[in-house]
């Protein structure tokens, strides 16, 4: 993967887009819709979430074998875990070997039910993601990635400690990290500082900024609820000013100031040498595509999904 960023590189920093497993039918039709905009953007790679607890994981390994064997994208797997065995990781991380997948996002994972309650590890597999990166490390030739969070993990005491954890991830075999959406570009850049001075050596990986175009108050406030934490100040005011004071949010609005904010957040991370751009797209094109023309990219589809 680290490699695609190298190919991607040129005039324009590599992006790279989140998907998620779709629920129904409808759901991965549209799915499809999207898979196939992205397609012609030509992003550095794409990657599919995993349902906390496993909750998707059958779903998630088909259609991420499906990216593999009938685009020309580089899915990266998501792999957690939380509510499996090593037996069942291996037989994981074997199923999407044999669809061609050699990318794999390794995270421990949210508990079912509620992502901030009690995690627990189950009797016969791992507690940290770094014993995860090792497996998979140990079963074949895969380059893996992991998760960082620019404002520390809401379970690590401190970000001291979050740091460490980090550091032990890339230090099992990690290739790179891609971060947990946030919305203050210091956050992240203090990151980058604390892990490079915890550990130079693995400090020196790529850390892949991750970004959510906003095009719901309603929704962004809830994804960053479950991640245990809040929208800045400054920013909330922002969307809250596009909400309006009516019973309904005016969406539009939210959705320009949304489209302002990625927008603005990129100008300055690709100022600050971000090696790559990772939106989470919700299974949709167009907003994502509207802040790449935003920032001067040739994008070559014509999304149909907002």
């Amino acid at each position: 993967m680290v490699q695609s960023l190298r190919t991607h590189s040129g005039p324009r920093v590599p992006f790279s887009v989140e998907f998620n497993p779709p629920r129904d039918a409808a759901g991965e039709a549209r799915l499809w819709r999207t898979v196939r905009e992205f397609e012609r953007m030509h992003p550095a790679f794409v990657s599919m979430t995993y349902g906390a607890g496993g909750s998707t994981k059958d779903r998630t390994v088909r259609i991420t074998g499906q990216l593999a064997q009938q685009t020309t994208l580089l899915p990266v797997a998501h792999l957690t875990a939380v509510g499996h065995s090593v037996a069942e990781l291996r037989a994981l991380v074997g199923a999407y070997a044999d669809c061609g997948i050699r990318n794999i996002l390794v995270l421990r994972g949210d508990p079912p039910g509620d992502p901030l309650g009690e995690w627990r590890k189950h009797p016969g597999g791992v507690e940290y993601a770094d014993e995860l990166v090792r497996i998979v490390r140990d079963l074949g030739d895969f380059h893996v990635g992991v998760a960082s969070f620019p404002q520390g993990h809401h379970r690590s005491p401190d970000l001291d400690t979050d740091t460490a954890f980090l550091a032990a991830k890339l230090r099992a075999g990690a290739d790179y990290s891609i971060t947990q959406m946030f919305f203050d570009i210091e956050h992240y850049l203090r990151l980058r500082d604390r892990v490079a001075a915890h550990d130079p050596i693995e400090g020196a990986k790529p850390i892949i900024p991750e970004l959510m175009p906003i095009t719901s108050l309603r929704t962004v406030q809830r994804a960053v609820e479950l991640s245990g934490r809040e929208l800045p100040p400054a920013v909330l005011a922002r969307l809250r000013r596009a909400a309006g004071d009516g019973a309904e949010e005016d969406r539009a609005a939210v959705r320009a100031a949304g489209i302002e904010i990625a927008t603005e957040m990129a100008q300055r991370l690709i100022a600050e040498g971000a090696p790559c751009l990772h939106f989470i797209t919700l299974n949709f094109a167009k907003a994502t595509s509207e802040v790449l023309t935003n920032l001067g990219y040739e994008v070559t589809a014509a999304p149909l999904s907002a």
